[in-house]
């Protein structure tokens, strides 16, 4: 992979046995209808799903490296796209600098990174100001009281550009979220997770961790504090890092289905020594600011597969293609590029 890492450690995946999925018919069909939103796809442009988060370390970024992964398998031109990423981990790519985490989802996807996949990387510096990267190339640094006045309206553009490049070359893309949608003292100023969501028509899978208890509060609350029209872009819920027996889990995916009407689309186990980082600031403060990527290609290759296998496991992979209106281009669920 060409560029540079300025960040190290050690990526490792564990293979999981397969696990069942838990949902429900009445999930399904709800889950279903989204494929008939209009999408900007209908003007040839690609298709796209949006991993947003009940908090930091939800596991956004795993997942969508793993759906990258499994996209690539199926045979699918697939882009990862992150509007605005703040990191102290940085990637050179041949347009320019990006998060380590878009770096990492793009050879996941099998393509080359460029700046277009993380328009916006903030790279702190301490005392309040950070770096500020577009679309690859410094422009600047920022102190956090400028972000909104000066800086937000800059941002947008470059991400509807950056996005729509991507939209054009690729026939997926799939989009991170930053954080939680619903941080309700910085929402007015939020460029990375519901305003993207908007722009692209894209369905939004919700992860939560399990691990640390109150998934279902966090669950529950984040709907609770998304707008009437922000609310209807979820298209299904994912359980992230669960441990023990999923029948252990099985009210609590009845519960959540008719809570919120939502899908629950799956529940991915806990992966120790996963190793792949959650990349945003808060994980980076619990890691020591070290991204966990090796430069040993193979291995990367090697982790890429297992997690994807693992959340093809654990997830309905065909429900979430419906979702964003996405055709298996092959055999469905061998993970295998080779046409049927």
């Amino acid at each position: 992979m060409p560029g540079v890492f300025t960040g190290t450690g050690v990526l490792k995946c564990l293979l999981m046995e397969q696990l069942p999925k838990l949902r429900s018919d009445a999930g399904v069909a709800k889950a279903v209808r989204f494929q008939d939103r209009k999408h900007p796809c209908d003007a040839g442009m690609a298709k796209a799903v949006m991993f947003q988060g009940t908090s930091s370390s939800a596991g956004k970024t795993i997942m969508s490296t793993a759906l990258c992964r499994i996209l690539r398998q199926d045979g699918f031109k697939v882009a990862p796209f992150k509007a605005q990423n703040m990191s102290g981990n940085s990637f050179l790519t041949p347009s320019g600098e990006i998060s380590v985490a878009q770096a990492i989802q793009a050879e996941a996807a099998g393509v080359l990174p460029t700046g277009d996949m993380n328009p916006v990387l903030l790279k702190p510096c301490g005392d309040m100001i950070s770096e500020v990267v577009i679309q690859g190339k410094p422009v600047g640094r920022l102190h956090a009281g400028e972000y909104r006045s000066r800086y937000v309206p800059e941002f947008k553009k470059a991400i509807i550009r950056s996005y729509r490049r991507l939209s054009e070359e690729y026939d997926a893309v799939i989009i991170e979220g930053a954080g939680s949608p619903v941080e309700v003292n910085l929402k007015d100023r939020d460029i990375a997770n519901m305003r993207v969501a908007k722009m692209a028509q894209a369905p939004v899978l919700l992860v939560a961790d399990i691990s640390l208890g109150g998934v279902f509060a966090s669950i529950v609350g984040t709907l609770e504090l998304l707008e009437k029209d922000e609310r209807e872009m979820v298209a299904g819920l994912i359980i992230n890092k669960f441990r023990g027996g999923l029948s252990l889990f099985e009210p609590g995916v009845e519960f959540l289905e008719k809570r919120t009407g939502k899908p629950v689309l799956g529940v991915v186990p806990y992966i120790p020594g996963l190793g792949i980082s959650e990349e945003d600031s808060a994980t980076q403060r619990n890691q020591g600011g070290k991204a966990c990527l090796t430069r040993d290609e193979q291995q990367r290759e090697t982790a890429y597969d297992r997690v994807a296998q693992v959340v093809r496991q654990s997830l309905d992979i065909s429900l979430i293609y419906s979702i964003a209106g996405l055709e298996s281009n092959t055999c469905a669920g061998l993970g295998t590029s080779t046409p049927c």
